[in-house]
Order: structure tokens, then C-alpha cells, then sequence
């Protein structure tokens, strides 16, 4: 076999079946083994960043590894900012590029791009091929890398030579099993037993681990009021009476104040990012800190542990699931206190009754998620809308719930649906976007009519930047700068130029009949859905601000909030 001829053949051990990509001169003999090669769809993506952002989609919603491959030059630089994606959310992800011929390396040849140096920061490892003998063990190396510990990205850059090149096969390593005994979980139970007001706080971890059920177990037997980040949407299930919701910058009310409250913070699978918890000194300021985490380098990281155990979720699940089944918590009066707020500080937004009123972005979400099947999957974008699904939709499941956490990547949601999508081609997927955020990556309208995807996308259109604005209305003393987009296409005509019917409403009464229309379309289906320009996300903490200086619609022109920011 050659190296192109061998990349398939590890994709096949592995079980690897789909692959997105775009083909170019350098990684062309790679495109040329596809040709004989049935066992490996190749989704053809309309510019590479969609590329990289569909395969973390389908790893997002699959649990499976994501691959991307591309050229060398504009095709590697092309795809930067979905890997970088991947990257600051931990998704297991496999790049590949061609690299101009060995000869050829540091000439400045056509297309010849130093792909090692630029992507150092934005993977969890990377190769850069110089003998295709090595190929076997790096293939089976990287994608042992991607997948285990704390997932990521990782990138082998081939040289069109060495594609080319006779390559003999390797056996096939067998991973080295891992140390799992946790000696701390002693500590960790009494540390809960002592607590008055302990309080579960979970991040995308525990689907990186995929040990959602076990956290499911465990949520509903300690009977712990629990908290989610962004990622963390979806862990403890939609029926969980424990659960007050999202927490942080756009988080509930009560869920920030249970993290003000609480004395132990049982964090799990979490890195404390600054939009979850606001600024550092404030959070959570009378709590002891429990930090379990597959990752080493995040634990003390920006708060110190007071205990920190490092392990397998679900071992160290089962093991404190166990434990509380034997002998329950009482902490029957915190228990009550969380559901108070809960009631009165969780997410409220009612249904409008006048039918001929604006669409307002909280009242959709919440009929779209009481339409929509449990197991939808919804990927947003990066903006209002994205706020507005994480506060009102009802996820069951955090694999249901795609976005951009990290790195916050306008022109994530198309690509990540697609995605998907091919990781399910039975379930409903619906990209839930922001007019600015559509416009990013509206390229791939041309994908999904390709193969037909019964992709449903949700256009929420404000003719601005709406987080932007909103912002600067409250913080800028409401100095609009380069935020408008009025002159935004007529998305029902642009989707159906793609072939792709669609619909445009813009009353409440409407709302109804459009998610129904679209959710039985049997095929692709758009709905542009007009909102107004001036409305925004509530609540809110002014970046830099303690989690508990919420502003809401009604201290909107607190002096705090006209404060300019740093």
C-alpha cells in the first residue's frame, strides 16, 4: 500500500465510516485511493472551515471521532478556526492535510504553508509526516490521542510524497489500560455529609467521558440542587426537580444565587470558565471546592480545589452513586430553599396571547422545544438566539445540544447540523440561527441540497449583530457601532435558490404553523423568523462583573449598567 492507501485502511480499524472534506493538488492521492475505497463516505463540504466545524458536529452528536481533511496552504489556513473550535471544547477530532512534496518544505513553494507552527496552540497534538514508514503507528497514535483523557483535535500534515510512497503495514497497538483507583472519594463523601447547602455543578465533561447516565444516576440519587454550564445543558435530563438551570453570565437567577449560597461546590467535568463564573473573587465565595476532572491541568487552574480527584467519570460515578444510595444527604431545608428560587428566579418568558404581537426570541424557543421531539438535536450559532435555546429549551440529553462554547464561532451551527445529520440520518436536526451568524458559513445551503439532508434550519433575524448591540446599548452607553444589517437577503428567496423551500412568519399566531410545517416537511426546510431589533437577553452580568450584579429588564438603567467597560 502507499500512505494514502494506508490512511484508509486506519480509518476502517477504527471504524470510521464518515469524513469531511474538500480535495486539493497536495492531498490528492488521498482523494485518489477514496475513488476505490466504498467502506468511507466522503461529504464534500462547501469551503473548508465547514468542513472542520461539520466534523465536530458529527463528533458532538455522535460521540464518535470527527475527521477533516483538506489541502495544503489556503485548505489548511482554511480550516483554523473549526479546529481551534474543537479545540476549546475538548472534541476528539482527527485533521488531515497535504503538505507540499518533501523536497519542496521550506521554499516558499506554491500553496506550501508551516501548518505544524500556525495550529501549535489550537491542537492537542500534531505531526508533521517525514518518513511514510511512520505513518501506521502516528495513525494509530493520533487517534488513540484525540479520543483518550481530555479529547481533542490532533493534526498529521502529510507531504504529497509520502501519500504516494510504498508504506509497510504495522501491527495494530493495543491501548495501554489506565490506573482508576481514587483513594479521595472517602474525603469527598464526608466533605458532602458535612455540608449544609452542597450544590452538583456540571460542565461537557461528563458527555466527553460519555458518562452521561451514570451522571444521570448519580443526579437524581444524591438528590444534589445542581447547576449546568453552557456544555453542561442536558446533563441532569428535563425532568430533573433538582435542577435550576444554566448558570453564569446569562444564567438563571437562581442558579447564580445557589452558587452565591452554597458551602461545598461539587464540580464535575468542568473548567470554570469566566462567562460561568463571572469575576473570580465573587463566586461562589462561601463554598469548599470539589473539582473531579479527566484533565489534570485544569484543576486549580483558575480556583484552587479543596479536594481534586482526576479519573475516569464514570468509575468515580458509580463509586459515589453508591455510596449515597447506602445512606442519603439530608439537606431537606437547602433542598427547598433551591426550589424557592428556583420557582420565583428561574427562566420565565410567557407565551404572548395576542396573536398580530412581534415574535419575540424566548416565546419561540419555548414552542419550538415543547413541538420538536425530545431527541431533536439542536445546533446554534453564537449570539442572542443561542442564549435564548440554552435558557428556554428543554434538552434531555446534552448530546441534543450543540454550540460553540469556547471559542464562540459565528458560522458554527450550519456545518456542526450537518454534521449531525450524517452521525444520525433517522433523528431531527435543526440549526437554530442568527441572521448574522447564517450568513457566515450559507455556503453549505449547497451541502445539505447535495445529499439531500432533512436538515430544518431556524433563521431568527433582527437585521443586527443583536449580542453586540445589546451591549453596547447597555455598556456603551447605547453608541451603535458597525452592528447593523438591514440590508440582509431575502432568506426564503437565497434558500430557495439552493432548492430548499421555505417559509417567513413574523406574528406570534404564526408561530405554531411554521415549526409544524417545517418538522414534517419530508426534506430539507428554512424558516425566517422576523424579530425585533431592540430585544434582548435577560438576564444578564456585565463581563468582568460578580455573578450575583444580575441586571434584568427592570435595572436596565442602573448607573452599573452604563458603566463603559474595560
Amino acid at each position: 500500500m502507499n500512505g494514502a492507501q494506508h490512511i484508509l485502511q486506519a480509518f476502517h480499524r477504527h471504524n470510521i465510516s464518515t469524513v469531511f472534506g474538500y480535495p486539493g493538488g497536495c492531498i490528492m492521492p488521498l482523494y485518489d485511493a477514496l475513488v476505490d475505497d466504498v467502506g468511507v463516505e466522503h461529504v464534500l463540504c462547501r469551503h473548508e472551515q465547514g468542513c472542520a466545524l461539520a466534523a465536530d458536529g458529527y463528533a458532538r452528536a455522535s460521540g464518535k471521532l470527527g475527521v477533516c481533511i483538506a489541502t495544503s496552504g489556503p485548505g489548511a489556513t482554511n480550516l483554523i478556526t473549526g479546529v481551534a473550535n474543537a479545540h476549546r471544547d475538548s472534541i476528539p477530532m482527527l485533521v488531515i492535510t497535504g503538505q507540499v512534496p518533501s523536497g519542496l518544505i521550506g521554499t516558499d513553494a506554491f500553496q506550501e504553508t508551516d501548518v505544524l507552527g500556525m495550529t501549535l496552540g489550537i491542537v492537542k497534538h500534531s505531526y508533521l509526516i517525514d518518513d511514510a514508514n511512520t505513518l501506521p503507528a502516528i495513525m494509530a497514535e493520533a487517534m488513540a490521542l484525540a479520543r483518550s483523557g481530555r479529547p481533542g483535535p490532533v493534526w498529521i500534515d502529510i507531504p504529497k510524497d509520502l501519500l504516494l510512497a510504498e508504506v509497510a503495514d504495522a501491527p495494530f497497538p493495543a491501548p495501554e489500560p489506565e490506573e482508576n483507583s481514587h483513594p479521595e472519594l472517602t474525603q469527598a463523601l464526608a466533605m458532602l455529609r458535612a455540608a449544609r447547602k452542597p450544590l452538583l455543578y456540571s460542565g461537557g465533561g461528563v458527555s466527553l467521558a460519555n458518562a452521561e447516565d451514570q451522571f444521570r444516576v448519580f443526579a437524581e440519587s444524591s438528590t444534589l440542587p445542581a447547576v449546568v454550564t453552557l456544555k453542561g445543558i442536558g446533563n441532569p435530563g428535563k425532568h430533573n426537580p433538582w435542577n435550576l438551570g444554566m448558570l453564569g453570565m446569562h444564567g438563571s437567577r437562581a442558579a447564580n444565587r445557589a452558587v452565591d449560597e452554597c458551602d461545598l461546590l461539587l464540580v464535575i467535568g468542568a473548567r470554570l470558565d469566566d462567562r460561568a463564573t463571572g469575576r473570580l473573587d465573587g463566586f461562589a465565595p462561601n463554598a469548599r471546592m470539589i473539582h473531579i476532572d479527566a484533565d489534570a491541568a485544569e484543576i486549580n487552574k483558575l480556583r484552587p480545589a479543596d479536594l481534586a480527584i482526576r479519573g475516569d467519570l464514570n468509575d468515580i460515578l458509580t463509586a459515589l452513586t453508591d455510596a449515597l444510595v447506602h445512606r442519603p444527604l439530608a439537606i431537606s431545608e437547602w433542598q427547598t430553599q433551591c426550589r424557592n428560587w428556583h420557582t420565583m428566579g428561574g427562566f420565565q418568558a410567557a407565551d404572548n396571547e395576542e396573536p398580530l404581537a412581534p415574535i419575540t426570541g424566548p416565546a419561540f424557543i419555548r414552542q419550538l422545544s415543547r413541538i420538536a421531539p425530545d431527541d431533536t438535536v439542536i445546533a446554534c450559532d453564537v449570539g442572542q438566539h443561542q442564549m435564548w435555546v440554552a435558557q428556554h429549551y428543554q434538552f434531555d440529553h446534552p448530546r441534543h445540544h450543540l454550540t460553540s462554547g469556547g471559542l464562540g464561532t459565528m458560522g458554527f451551527g450550519l456545518p456542526a447540523a450537518i454534521g449531525a445529520q450524517f452521525a444520525d440520518r433517522q433523528s431531527t436536526v435543526i440549526n437554530v440561527t442568527g441572521d448574522g451568524s447564517f450568513m457566515m458559513n450559507a455556503q453549505e445551503l449547497a451541502t445539505i441540497r447535495r445529499y439531500n439532508l432533512p436538515l430544518k434550519l431556524i433563521v431568527m433575524d433582527n437585521q443586527c449583530l443583536g449580542m453586540v448591540r445589546q451591549q453596547q446599548e447597555l455598556f456603551y452607553n447605547n453608541r451603535e457601532s458597525q452592528i447593523s444589517l438591514d440590508d440582509n437577503p431575502d432568506f426564503v428567496a437565497m434558500a430557495r435558490a439552493f432548492d430548499i423551500p421555505a417559509l417567513y412568519i413574523e406574528r406570534t399566531d404564526q408561530i405554531r404553523r411554521g415549526i409544524e410545517t417545517i418538522l414534517a416537511f419530508n426534506g430539507p426546510m428554512l424558516l425566517h423568523v422576523a424579530i425585533s431589533r431592540e430585544e434582548n437577553v435577560w438576564p444578564i452580568v456585565k463581563p468582568g462583573a460578580s455573578n450575583r450584579d444580575m441586571i434584568d429588564e427592570t435595572r436596565r438603567t442602573s448607573p452599573a449598567s452604563k458603566e463603559h467597560i474595560a
